[in-house]
C-alpha cells in the first residue's frame, strides 16, 4: 500500500467515522430524547415515536442517495461528500442546542424530525461516495481489503458515540445527564465537523473519475441510466434484495437492537450496557478487515451468505442466552411463573400504534397489555371462550383488568382509580412471582454477555465487510455512485433503519420479548435465497473498464 493509498483510506474512513458518530448519537439516546421531545405522549407511544423520529433519518437516505449520487457521478466524488459532511455536522450540532417540548411545545419534535431528515439526506450521499472513492484508488485484487476500512467506520462511529456518552454520564452523573448532559455529545460534533472538513479539503479526486472526465465520458443523466434502463435496474434490484436488505437487518440486530434489548427489555442500566456493547465492538471491529481481505481471495458472495445463514439459525438461542446472562432473575421468573393475558376476540387494539395516547387504549385488554409492555414484561396471549373483561394471570394469581371511561379527553376519576389499582396489583404480583424491576448488577455475567455480543458483531463483519467492494464492482464507473448508493440506502435505511421500531411494535403487539427477532430472520433468509440463486460473484471484475 502506497502512502497516497493510505492517506485516501485514512481520510475517507476518519471523516465517515465522524459522520456515523453524529448519526448514531440519536439512536443511543432515544430513551432520553423521547422524554425531552415527545413528553406530550404516554411513555410507550413516546418511545415508539422517538424510534420513528430516529427512523425518519433512515427513510430519507435513499433520496439523499439519488441527489448526491447524481452529483457525484456528474461533478465528482470529492466535492460531493464534502457537502454531505457539512450538512450532517451542522444538523447534529443544532440538535444539541434545540429547545425541548417543555420549552416550545410541538415545534420541538417537528424541528427535531426535520434535522433527522437532513442527517439522513447527508448520509445518503456519504457512504456511496466514500466507498466509491476508496475502491477507485485500490488496485485489482485488493478492493475488499481497502474498502473494508470504510466498513469499520459505522461500527467505530457507534463505538465513539457510546464512549462520549459514557464519559459524559460518568463525569456529571445520571440525573444531570438526563436533564441537560445529553446535549454535550451533540454539541461536541462541531469539533469533529471542523476536523472532517479539513481532512476532506486535502483529498484529490478519484483517478477513475478524473480519467473519465478528461475523456468526456461522464454521464449526463445518471438517474436515467441507472434506473431507466433494465440492464442496470435489474442489477440494482438484485443488489438490494440479494445482498443489502439482509446485511442491513443483521447489522442493526447485532449492534443497535442488541443494545436496545439489554437496556429496555433486560433492564440492564445504560452505562453497563454501553460498556458491554463497546467492548464487543472493540473485539469485533478488526474482523471487517479480515473478512474484506478474505473476500479478495475466496469471493465476496460466500462470506456474506454465510453471515446471513448463521444469523438466521442462531438469533433465537443467542438472545435467549443473552437473557440468562444479563438478567437471570427474569429468565427464572419467566420459567417458573409465566404470564398469560386472556381476552375476548376483538378486545385488543394494535399496541404498536406510534401516535396513540394513553386514553386511546381504554379496553380492558389494551390496559393490561399496555402496562405489561411498559414494564417490558413478556406474556402469552389466550383468546377467551366467553365475552368479558381481560385477565392477567401471573403464576397462580388471576387479576381482572378494568375498562377505561374517557370524559373530556381523560379517564374519569373512577376509571383512573381502577386502572391505578390494577397496575399496583399487577406490580405487586410481578414482585411476588420473582420478576425483577431491573437487572441485578451482582448477577450480570459480563464476560458471557461480551462473548455473545461479539458473536453478533462477528456476523455483522461477515455481511458488511465485503459488501462495499461488491457493490462498487456491480456497476460501471459512469453511474457507480448513483447506482450503488440507492440499493445500499434503501436496504440500510428502510429494512435496517426501521428494524428497532418494527421489532419493538411486534413485541408490544405479541407480548413475547423475542418475537421481534422474526423480522431480521425473515429478511435475512429471503436475502440469502435470492443472493444464492441470482447474484453473481464480482471479485475479479475490472472496475476501470467502463461499460
Amino acid at each position: 500500500m502506497t502512502g497516497e493509498e493510505r492517506k485516501v483510506i485514512f481520510a475517507s474512513s476518519l471523516g465517515t467515522v465522524f459522520e456515523w458518530y453524529d448519526f448514531y448519537l440519536y439512536g443511543s439516546l432515544a430513551a432520553i430524547i423521547a422524554k425531552q421531545f415527545f413528553s406530550g405522549l404516554d411513555p410507550t407511544s413516546g418511545f415508539i415515536f422517538a424510534l420513528l423520529a430516529f427512523a425518519a433519518g433512515f427513510i430519507v437516505r435513499p433520496f439523499g442517495a439519488l441527489v448526491f449520487g447524481r452529483l457525484g457521478d456528474m461533478i465528482g466524488r470529492k466535492y460531493t461528500f464534502l457537502v454531505t459532511i457539512l450538512i450532517m455536522g451542522g444538523s447534529t450540532f443544532i440538535v444539541g442546542i434545540l429547545p425541548t417540548y417543555a420549552s416550545i411545545g410541538v415545534a420541538a419534535p417537528i424541528i427535531l424530525i426535520v434535522l433527522r431528515m437532513l442527517q439522513g439526506l447527508a448520509l445518503g450521499g456519504e457512504y456511496g461516495g466514500a466507498a466509491t472513492y476508496v475502491a477507485e484508488h485500490a488496485p485489482n485484487g485488493k478492493r475488499g481489503a481497502y474498502t473494508a476500512w470504510i466498513q469499520t467506520t459505522a461500527t467505530l462511529g457507534l463505538f465513539l458515540s457510546l464512549i462520549v456518552i459514557l464519559g459524559t454520564r460518568t463525569l456529571i452523573g445520571e440525573e444531570a445527564f438526563a436533564d441537560w448532559g445529553w446535549r454535550v455529545p451533540f454539541i461536541l460534533s462541531i469539533v469533529l465537523l471542523g476536523i472532517s472538513v479539513w481532512i476532506r479539503l486535502t483529498m484529490n479526486e478519484s483517478p477513475a473519475f478524473k480519467k473519465m472526465k478528461e475523456e468526456g465520458k461522464t454521464s449526463k443523466a445518471p438517474l436515467t441510466e441507472s434506473f431507466g434502463q433494465w440492464k442496470n435496474l435489474k442489477v440494482v434490484l438484485l443488489a438490494l434484495f440479494g445482498l443489502v436488505a439482509g446485511q442491513a437487518v443483521v447489522w442493526y440486530s447485532g449492534q443497535f437492537y442488541a443494545l436496545f434489548f439489554l437496556t429496555s427489555v433486560l433492564k440492564v442500566d445504560g452505562s453497563t450496557a454501553n460498556i458491554l456493547v463497546a467492548a464487543s465492538l472493540l473485539i469485533g471491529t478488526p474482523f471487517f478487515v479480515v473478512f474484506g481481505t478474505l473476500s479478495d481471495k475466496i469471493g465476496r458472495k460466500p462470506i456474506i451468505l454465510a453471515g446471513l445463514l448463521l444469523a438466521c439459525l442462531t438469533y433465537f438461542p443467542l438472545f435467549n442466552a443473552l437473557t440468562n446472562a444479563a438478567n437471570p432473575a427474569l429468565a427464572e421468573a419467566q420459567a417458573k411463573n409465566k404470564i398469560v393475558v386472556t381476552a375476548a376476540a376483538g378486545d385488543c387494539s394494535f399496541q404498536g400504534n406510534p401516535v396513540a395516547r394513553e386514553i386511546d387504549f381504554k379496553k380492558s385488554c389494551d390496559i393490561a397489555k399496555r402496562f405489561l409492555a411498559q414494564n417490558s414484561v413478556s406474556y402469552e396471549n389466550v383468546t377467551a371462550t366467553v365475552a368479558g373483561p381481560a385477565t392477567v394471570q401471573i403464576g397462580e394469581k388471576l387479576i381482572t383488568a378494568p375498562v377505561g371511561n374517557v370524559v373530556a379527553g381523560k379517564f374519569d376519576d373512577a376509571s383512573k382509580a381502577a386502572i391505578d389499582a390494577f397496575k399496583a396489583e399487577v406490580k405487586a404480583a410481578l414482585g411476588e412471582a420473582g420478576y425483577p424491576a431491573k437487572a441485578d448488577p451482582a448477577r450480570i455475567n459480563k464476560l458471557q454477555i461480551i462473548l455473545i455480543l461479539s458473536v453478533l458483531v462477528l456476523y455483522v463483519t461477515m455481511v458488511y465487510g465485503p459488501i462495499a467492494a461488491m457493490l462498487v464492482e456491480l456497476f460501471p464507473t459512469r453511474i457507480r455512485y448513483t447506482s450503488m448508493s440507492l440499493p445500499y440506502h434503501i436496504g440500510n435505511g428502510w429494512f435496517g433503519g426501521l428494524m428497532p421500531t418494527i421489532a419493538f411494535a411486534m413485541v408490544a403487539q405479541n407480548g413475547n420479548m423475542f418475537y421481534g427477532l422474526w423480522y431480521p430472520i425473515i429478511i435475512a433468509a429471503g436475502t440469502f435465497v435470492i443472493g444464492l440463486l441470482f447474484v453473481r460473484e464480482t471479485k475479479d471484475v475490472d472496475i476501470f473498464k467502463d461499460d
